[in-house]
C-alpha cells in the first residue's frame, strides 16, 4: 500500500511532453502557411502543394484571401465556417469559389478566382488586401 500511482510518477512529464508536442505542431503549421503565403505573393502559386485546412487554422489563419478575375475584388472566407474536412488542402477550395457579383451580373455562378493569401485577420479598411496585384495588369 505505499507504492505511489503511475499518474504521480509518470503524470506531470506526460503532460509536459503532449504541451512540447502541441507547440511544435503549432510552429510547423505556422511555418507552412507561411511558406505557402510567401510562394502566392512572391510568386503567384503554383497554390499546391498546400497547407490543409486543419494546419491553417491551428496556425491561427482564419481567412484566406480571394481575387475575382471578373470584377477584380478582393473577398475573405472564413476557414473555420467551411463545412470540408480539416485534411481538405486549401488549394481545393479555389474550385468552390464563386464571385457573387459576377454571378449575378451574367446569370450563371461565375467561378474565375485566384488564391492569394491566408490571413489571421479580415479584409478592412485598417488592413487592406495585398498590393502585389495592383499595376500588374
Amino acid at each position: 500500500m505505499g507504492t505511489k500511482s503511475r499518474e504521480s510518477i509518470y503524470g506531470a512529464s506526460i503532460r509536459a511532453s503532449a504541451e512540447r508536442a502541441a507547440e511544435a505542431r503549432r510552429t510547423a503549421d505556422r511555418l507552412a502557411c507561411e511558406a505557402w503565403n510567401q510562394r502566392m505573393l512572391g510568386y503567384r502559386g503554383p497554390a499546391q502543394p498546400s497547407p490543409a485546412l486543419g494546419d491553417a487554422l491551428n496556425a491561427e489563419y482564419r481567412y484566406l484571401e480571394v481575387r475575382c478575375h471578373g470584377c477584380d475584388t478582393h473577398q475573405t472566407v472564413a476557414l473555420d465556417i467551411v463545412r470540408r474536412p480539416k485534411s481538405t488542402p486549401v488549394h481545393e477550395l479555389e474550385r468552390y469559389m464563386r464571385c457573387k457579383d459576377c454571378s449575378q451580373v451574367r446569370g450563371y455562378p461565375y467561378k474565375r478566382s485566384h488564391l492569394v493569401a491566408l490571413r489571421p485577420t479580415k479584409i478592412s479598411a485598417n488592413d487592406p488586401p495585398s498590393t502585389w496585384w495592383l499595376g500588374d495588369r
